[in-house]
């Protein structure tokens, strides 16, 4: 399978749907015309809201691969693009099934191997995501989940518009909440992938310190961006210069 007919699989974050890579995934697909890109819900997110999410990385893995191969995609090998605990979830992936992903874009992500628990999941926004979680109207909480995500939420009210909409058609209950927080927390994966890496970060990300994604970069030897200003959200605060370092990596493998 030559580079342009390789698929592209996006795979979104903590009690996020694929409808939350927005703007993105358009700008993307602009950048890549020939290429299909694909993206899905873990169980517990999105129209699979109603469903158990599961309780660890490998698990929401598994699902993932399950609903690839039943897409009408030709699947040989696939570029990830991943951010946070998607990020996790696309590394476990290239480990354990290295003959199924080309390359790999983390966004964001961690590693409870290099980096603590209070760094990977900021300390101080302990109170506020606290307060988010347990609000109890859809868009006090969307509102204060924006907050947490992107630095400019003045910028992005139509985004937060479509949030409530989403979160009121697809609630996310606390149980998944909780399983998926609880996978997160527990990801481990000292060893390094084999397949070529680019790792992109926010330098003022409030959710997680940016210093995880810079030890991932030093441990495995990762090509490393960072955004000056942007957000945890990068592909929301920041989605022209995200899809610019992407293009650029991915054209320069294929090379």
């Amino acid at each position: 399978m030559t580079s342009h007919q390789r698929p592209i699989v996006l795979v979104r974050g903590l009690i996020r749907e694929k409808r939350h890579w927005g703007r993105f995934r358009e700008l993307l697909q602009q950048a890549f015309p020939e290429r299909t890109i694909v993206s899905f819900n873990v169980p517990g997110n999105g129209h699979l809201y109603r469903l158990k999410s599961a309780d660890s990385v490998c698990q929401m893995r598994q699902s993932l691969r399950i609903q690839l191969r039943l897409q009408n995609v030709d699947i040989d090998c696939v570029d990830i693009v991943a951010i946070s605990l998607g990020g996790m979830l696309a590394v476990d992936w290239a480990n354990k099934f290295s003959h199924e992903v080309n390359s790999l874009v983390l966004i964001n992500s961690s590693n409870a191997a290099f980096s603590p628990f209070y760094s990977r999941l900021n300390w101080r926004i302990y109170p506020s995501l606290l307060s988010a979680i347990f609000t109890q109207t859809t868009v006090s909480r969307q509102r204060k989940i924006m907050a947490l995500t992107t630095n400019f939420p003045q910028q992005h009210q139509q985004v937060l518009c479509s949030w409530v909409s989403w979160a009121m058609q697809y609630p996310v209950s606390l149980e998944n909440a909780y399983l998926q927080l609880k996978a997160a927390a527990a990801f481990k994966a000292p060893n390094k992938p084999k397949q070529a890496m680019l790792i992109l970060n926010s330098r003022r990300d409030k959710l997680v310190d940016c210093s995880c994604s810079e030890l991932l970069a030093k441990r495995w030897q990762a090509d490393l961006k960072q955004h000056p200003t942007a957000g945890h959200d990068l592909p929301l605060d920041a989605p022209l210069w995200t899809v610019k370092q992407i293009q650029q990596w991915l054209n320069a493998l294929s090379c």
